[in-house]
């Protein structure tokens, strides 16, 4: 099977590729999910939330919030971010990053990422 749209990817994880809204929370989900300066040939890509992961959550939440919308508005141009909420994960250097953010079309969805 060939995907339909002229988005998509390698489905992460599992055989097959994401297209649509899926496509878009793949992408969200690599870009925050990178550190920043890993990638040798594009060093500039990911975010910088790693640097804020074990930090005490009230003193992150700022952090992560702005972290957030910097790397996706900079690296995922198809979305307009609305808002990023930040919560304490299962342990204590974890987090849940929900991100909510609207379409070019107007309609609002969300992606979540695990820290």
């Amino acid at each position: 099977m060939l995907p339909n749209s002229a988005h998509w990817q390698p489905a992460l994880g599992r055989n097959g590729f994401v297209e649509g809204i899926e496509d878009i929370r793949q992408s969200i989900r690599i870009i925050l999910e990178t550190p920043q300066g890993s990638d040798p040939l594009r060093p500039e890509f990911g975010s910088n939330i790693y640097q804020y992961i074990d930090r005490p959550i009230d003193r992150a939440r700022p952090h992560l919030v702005r972290e957030a919308v910097r790397a996706i508005r900079r690296w995922e141009p198809r979305v307009t971010v609305v808002r990023v909420q930040v919560e304490q994960g299962d342990g204590p250097a974890h987090v849940l990053i929900r991100i909510e953010f609207r379409l070019a079309d107007g309609a609002l969805a969300s992606a979540e990422v695990r820290a």
